[in-house]
């Protein structure tokens, strides 16, 4: 791999990662005229909840759903400049133009006395481009591609972790309108917290109590039961699992577990991201067979904080979608939205048998 910052006509950093050094160079001048990047962010805390909500009305004004000649993340070709200033890239990542949490320094937040504290949204968010070409989705690259993109997300878990003012970064996906995507090329993004996001908090403070009752790890336990009991398992490799959770929330959820028990990305062996690269190939082509079309969905890589809990996390990456039939969607009633409470219309066993039978039609259609 090969990588390569420099900067945006805005002066936001831009780097490429590039399969090899036969790559030409992607130093290349951003032309455009462009004002300053947005950093009117904020959170306010929410007492009742113990938690922090981001502000950031500057992302009304986004890019929604642009043609695709009009795509800000396919590379600057034929006289039109967009986001990515270089002819051709494999991947790319770059701050975003409308950032949830703007760059800046700030002490680590601290749950506030006061009923409605407040404070600078600091942080960073990235846009990940996967690949150049605005019609191939990650199911359908090379895996030595997906391999780039895995050691992409694991160097900016890295670099955004070391940040003084960052306390969690979290890699996703959104994938398809019914998700509410706004830019349809293959992409995901990368946001740094300046705190422990909640369901991090929620998930390692069950972790916590169970080794304060069993002296063993929460998460390991959890794929331990799912590989003895085997009727959720989907999909297995030397290195990874996937499996259907026994309370899945979603018509359509996977969670994809490393068999050992690592913090984050970084910390991955070489031959870990390898398989990763075409364990998650598989899966995403396994959800997209559930319907021979594609599944719109959030890949959500849950990672340790940067500086707290790490020996209680295990890297999982938990992958749900929202279409629970062909021309259906499940949307959060009141039940889910008001009170936090899951119901969901499919059992976790039905949901596995129905990818294990996609699984076997991309098997048998022999797809490279």
């Amino acid at each position: 791999m090969r990588r390569t910052s420099t900067s945006l006509a805005d002066g936001r950093e831009i780097v490429y990662y590039d399969l090899d050094d036969t790559r030409p160079d992607r130093r290349v001048e951003d032309r455009r005229e462009l004002g300053a990047t947005a950093t009117r962010s904020e959170v306010r805390y929410d007492a009742l909840l113990d938690e922090w909500v981001a502000i950031a009305s500057h992302r009304q004004d986004r890019t929604h759903l642009p043609p695709a000649d009009e795509c800000p993340l396919c590379p600057s070709r034929g006289g039109r400049s967009t986001e990515v200033p270089a002819e051709d890239y494999d991947v790319v990542v770059f701050e975003n133009r409308f950032p949830s949490f703007a760059a800046g320094d700030s002490a680590p937040l601290v749950a506030p006395f006061g009923l409605s504290a407040r404070g600078p949204g600091v942080g960073r968010c990235e846009v990940v481009s996967f690949t150049s070409d605005h019609e191939s989705p990650v199911a359908t690259l090379p895996v030595e591609h997906v391999r780039l993109l895995v050691d992409a997300w694991a160097d900016r878990t890295e670099v955004l972790g070391a940040l003084p003012h960052v306390e969690q970064v979290f890699c996703f996906e959104n994938r398809g309108e019914e998700i509410g995507v706004t830019l349809g090329h293959p992409h995901g993004q990368v946001y740094a917290y300046p705190f422990v996001t909640p369901l991090t908090r929620r998930m390692l403070g069950s972790a916590r109590r169970h080794r304060e009752r069993t002296w063993r790890n929460l998460f390991a336990d959890v794929l331990a039961a799912e590989l003895a009991d085997g009727s959720r398992v989907v999909h297995e490799t030397e290195h990874w699992v996937a499996f259907v959770p026994a309370a899945a929330r979603w018509p359509v959820e996977v969670h994809l577990y490393p068999r050992r028990q690592v913090p984050d990305l970084p910390a991955l062996t070489v031959a870990e991201r390898d398989d990763l690269a075409g364990a998650y190939r598989s899966l995403l082509r396994t959800l997209d067979g559930l319907y021979d079309a594609p599944l719109p969905y959030i890949a959500a890589w849950h990672q340790a904080p940067a500086r707290v809990d790490r020996e209680l996390a295990h890297l999982h990456l938990e992958l749900f979608s929202v279409k629970r039939a062909e021309h259906k969607l499940k949307y959060l009633a009141g039940s889910e939205s008001g009170m936090g409470v899951w119901v969901n219309d499919v059992t976790p066993e039905h949901i596995a048998d129905r990818l294990l039978t996609a699984a076997g039609k991309v098997d048998a259609g022999g797809a490279a």
